[in-house]
């Protein structure tokens, strides 16, 4: 007969690679579907200007299943749930409040009607305050534990801490270029930055849904 109890938390595991899997996926999905199902073999300039390309839909969807699993995720304490609801409200204003396309390439952007500066500001502020979230997650969150980790803890914390430490310098990079000496353009700042913090991300969560780096079991 069925634990349910250990079901359940196979299932939890289950949810952590998938939202790995999902954030590492993302970059890649909108580059390669773009141009699939969109006729566009040129990359955006960041991964949120794919929402005003034939990926768009995929782009709110991904970002919504994210959003629901970390409403859903309950940490260690009530600083680590709100912390998770933010984040979740925070993808949810990534989402649903597009960034104004940027250098719009020819076969490859569609009209937006929901686009606005409001939208704009919104969403930039949410995907900065989304990114700092899962760093926090990162760092302080997945980091915690027993006392006396064992050697597996100890490596995946290092893991933990290089991916939250390397979302961080992303954030600070990308404000460096978006507000204080912009870099060239050629190297697809944004994007490039954007998709090294959702691998960071997605790594971070593949671990910690016990993907690889996990503790023995005890016959």
């Amino acid at each position: 007969m069925k634990n349910p109890e250990k079901s359940l938390v196979i299932s939890y595991l289950t949810l952590r690679k998938l939202v790995g899997v999902l954030g590492i996926a993302l970059p890649i999905l909108m580059v390669s579907g773009s141009i699939v199902f969109g006729d566009c073999i040129t990359i955006q300039e960041s991964i949120s200007n794919y929402y005003h390309t034939s990926m768009g839909d995929l782009f709110v969807g991904i970002l919504c299943s994210v959003s629901l699993f970390l409403f859903s995720y309950k940490g260690y304490n009530s600083l680590d749930n709100i912390a998770s609801n933010l984040a979740g409200i925070f993808g949810l204003g990534v989402a649903f409040f597009p960034a104004s396309p940027i250098l719009p390439k020819p076969n490859c952007n569609i009209p937006s009607l929901h686009y606005n500066p409001l939208f704009s500001s919104i969403h930039i502020v949410s995907a900065g305050l989304f990114l700092a979230i899962l760093a926090y997650f990162s760092l302080a969150l997945f980091t915690k534990g027993s006392p006396k980790p064992t050697k597996q803890k100890k490596k995946r914390n290092r893991v933990y801490k290089s991916c939250g430490y390397l979302m961080i310098t992303c954030i600070l990079l990308l404000i460096v270029h978006l507000k204080i000496a912009p870099f060239p353009k050629n190297v697809f700042p944004v994007f490039s930055l954007e998709t090294i913090a959702l691998w960071a991300f997605g790594i971070s969560w593949l671990i910690k849904g016990e993907f690889i780096l996990k503790d023995e079991e005890i016959q």
